[in-house]
């Protein structure tokens, strides 16, 4: 029979007139002259007890026994016997005790516990932590209070019962769950009863949160540093100040030192890096890189920014880096500015420099310098017209090239004309005005100049739409037509400067601008019409969007004149652009365009994405990649299981113009239930004529360290919908909050 008690119920056990007994005769407290001190309910609510059955021991004892349990507030114990003292709270419980903490369970034969100062001792305790999921045993447990304790030769593992592939063996483990942390003493890491780790001291997180300590070693290496070993030390400085310090041991070049920095405050924030190799011993100097990114709110609506690179030498990225984003960089920018929002105005003010990489094989021109750069952008709408300014005045700067100062003047105004609820016309009229007062190095003798045009454009289009049921599903389908025509007259701008002007590859956005040249040194002559129609079938539940279709094409009334690139042959029309993209079925997703040349009946551009996604850890990506006389490219990529825990990894970039691989991964990831192994090799490409080999091998034991190189930012690019597939926190640095 199981009794249940609950204060304030019959037989009050902490603040009752009398204490009432069951199971054996005890002295009449009405004839007791100096009754004892009644016991108030503790802080954290009242206690509960089951059992099977209950008997008092003394006025201040009851003995529950029989799968006995007693709750308060947010711990319980349970145990064969239980013996409870109404004054001191004191639990005495022996046989199959199980202790809960906010989750946490211990378990053992013998717990001596207090139920309001949560201090007690266990002996023989098998724990359990719900923040990650971590078991483990001990001699003996020491809990100084709910979110303190102790544990006498240790184990810890987040391995599931049953499994001991990896196990931390401590001579002394201290849980701090107010920080969430863990501390071991004598710590020796065993994998597969193999020792593959020994630290005197260490601490690790019990979730993700930041915590100062040494990372877990990072081993690889490239054919151009040679085998290499880095020794992360992460020092978590404040809530909003953090560091890490990494020395990188590359046995081919020496001692580098990895420096990274980062600082959040009320109003500003940014991070610095600071890497330095003191002596290059392939090439016998000292190599070196510094980047600072800040942003500062200076006042309510003015903000500033600083974004800063630079390195030693042109080859840094080439011989030190580690994949292929980063030694493909070729200019770096270093850059201020100032930024104020006014709303219905804004301004910018800023300089910019880059420094650029050389490669000799295949140099390239250096960017102009802006000294500085000064833009005024306003939009308002007056009484449904739109009104819009664009001015900028820049002062181009060039150790070689021409320099000058150019002003340029935008102003435009709109007026949509909307009926609802799918048609509309926008007619819109603009005036692009640019004037150069020219600087040093003019070996052409350029004259000081002006060039003012007008600019007229009309925006129309129409939807329609149509429900229907397809593959048993309810869908609309829309018909989206659009008509855009610009007018510019000609204006021989053959003798202007040009500082930042590109002429722009079609695209579906671009048909729809007024200026087919990127910057503001040129402005194209127009007298053109757009035609496109869009086509999109929407599920008609939410709305979602499964498959587009485009196609578009520029029809010129007269042969444009203003080029920076020669046209193959006069034509008053632009090239086809057609485009199809969507989640085609369940699993495979495609992403194509297609720009087609009608005039020489020939592909002019064609880039191709399909992904086939069927589950978590399943992908295959397919990419081709074409420009006529320019670019030809084949990309594979994929995760794909192929037996039992064992999945494989790779991508395959290829460019059939240079008969040359720009970048092959191949990688075997093994999953198990509290462990992963990653065993990845790149080859990729850091020059025009020199290329490098990276290998990565890494231990991950869940939820606790990582021994060896991570490659999982390099699959996460370089294999698009690559899934952590023991992924359960966060695999980078803590992030600063603030």
């Amino acid at each position: 029979m199981r009794f249940r008690f609950k204060y304030p119920f019959i037989l009050l056990l902490f603040c009752a007139a009398q204490h009432s007994y069951a199971g054996e005769d005890l002295p009449d407290s009405s004839t007791d002259k100096n009754p004892p001190a009644l016991t108030d309910s503790s802080k954290e609510g009242p206690a509960v007890i089951e059992a099977d059955s209950l008997a008092g021991k003394t006025k201040d004892q009851i003995e529950a026994t029989g799968d006995a349990t007693l709750r308060q507030g947010g711990q319980s114990i349970r145990a064969d016997t239980l013996l409870f003292n109404q004054s001191s709270h004191e639990v005495d419980a022996r046989g199959a005790v199980i202790l809960e903490q906010d989750g946490n369970t211990m378990s053992g034969p013998h717990l001596m516990f207090n139920m309001d100062t949560s201090v007690g001792t266990m002996e023989q305790p098998q724990f359990y932590f719900k923040e990650n999921d971590a078991r483990g045993s001990a001699d003996a447990l020491h809990i100084q209070d709910s979110q303190h304790f102790s544990l006498d030769d240790a184990t810890y593992t987040t391995c599931p019962a049953g499994n001991q592939d990896w196990q931390l063996n401590m001579g002394l483990l201290e849980i701090d769950r107010d920080r969430q942390v863990g501390i071991a003493h004598n710590a020796l890491v065993k994998f597969k009863g193999v020792p593959i780790l020994y630290s005197p001291w260490m601490d690790f997180p019990l979730n993700s949160q930041r915590k100062s300590g040494f990372l877990a070693p990072i081993f690889g290496g490239t054919i151009k540093g040679g085998s290499e070993v880095t020794l992360p030390f992460y020092w978590n400085i404040a809530p909003n100040f953090d560091a890490t310090i990494a020395p990188r041991e590359m046995t081919k070049r020496g001692l580098m030192l990895n420096n990274e920095f980062r600082y959040l405050e009320h109003g500003y924030g940014g991070e610095v890096h600071l890497d330095v190799l003191p002596n290059d011993a392939i090439v016998n100097r000292s190599r070196a890189r510094f980047s600072l990114n800040h942003d500062q709110a200076l006042a309510s609506r003015l903000n500033g920014y600083v974004n800063y690179n630079r390195v030693g030498d042109n080859d840094y990225f080439r011989d030190l880096g580690n994949a292929v984003n980063a030694t493909s960089q070729a200019n770096l920018l270093q850059e201020g500015g100032l930024h104020y929002d006014a709303g219905w105005w804004t301004a910018m003010a800023r300089v910019q420099h880059y420094q650029t990489l050389q490669d000799p094989a295949a140099p390239i021109v250096v960017p102009y310098t802006r000294l500085p750069q000064l833009t005024l952008n306003t939009n308002q709408n007056y009484a449904g017209a739109n009104i819009a300014f664009a001015g900028e005045y820049v002062n181009f700067s060039h150790p070689t090239a021409v320099n000058a100062n150019r002003l340029v003047v935008n102003p435009s105004i709109s007026y949509p004309l909307v009926r609802q609820p799918a048609f509309y016309v926008t007619p819109k009229v603009a005036m692009h005005s640019t004037y150069y007062a020219m600087g040093a190095n003019n070996a052409g003798a350029l004259p000081n100049a002006t060039s003012t045009l007008p600019i007229f454009s009309v925006d129309s289009g129409v939807a329609f739409e149509r429900e229907g049921n397809m593959f048993n599903s309810d869908y609309v389908q829309t018909l989206e037509p659009r008509a855009f025509y610009v007018y510019v007259p000609y204006k021989d701008q053959s003798q202007l400067p040009n500082f930042d002007s590109a002429q722009a590859d079609i695209s579906f956005t671009q048909l729809f601008t007024e200026n087919r040249f990127y910057g503001s040194d040129r402005v194209g002559d127009a007298n053109s019409l757009t035609l496109a129609l869009t086509s999109r079938l929407l599920e008609q539940g939410n709305g979602m969007e499964h498959l587009k279709m485009m196609i578009g094409e520029r029809v010129s009334f007269s042969t444009p004149r203003v080029n920076l690139v020669t046209p193959a042959a006069a034509t008053n029309k632009s090239d086809i652009l057609l485009a199809l993209a969507g989640r085609v079925t369940r699993h495979w997703s495609l992403d194509s365009e297609l720009q087609f040349d009608p005039n020489e009946s020939h592909a002019q551009r064609i880039n191709f994405a399909a992904s086939y996604r069927p589950e978590a850890g399943k992908v295959l990506n397919l990419g081709y990649r074409f420009t006529r006389n320019t670019l030809r490219q084949a990309d594979i990529s994929t995760q794909w299981p192929i037996s039992g825990r064992w999945h494989a990894v790779g991508r395959w970039n290829y460019s059939i113009q240079d008969s040359r691989i720009l970048e092959t991964i191949g990688g075997l990831e093994y999953n198990q239930d509290c462990w992963m192994l990653r065993l990845v090799a790149q080859h990729f490409a850091t020059a025009t004529l020199q290329s490098n080999t990276g290998f990565f091998i890494q231990l991950e034991l869940n939820d606790f360290v990582k021994v060896g190189s991570d490659p999982l930012d390099l699959l996460k690019q370089s294999v698009p919908g690559y899934t952590k597939l023991n992924d359960k926190t966060d695999t980078q640095l803590p992030q600063v909050v603030p």
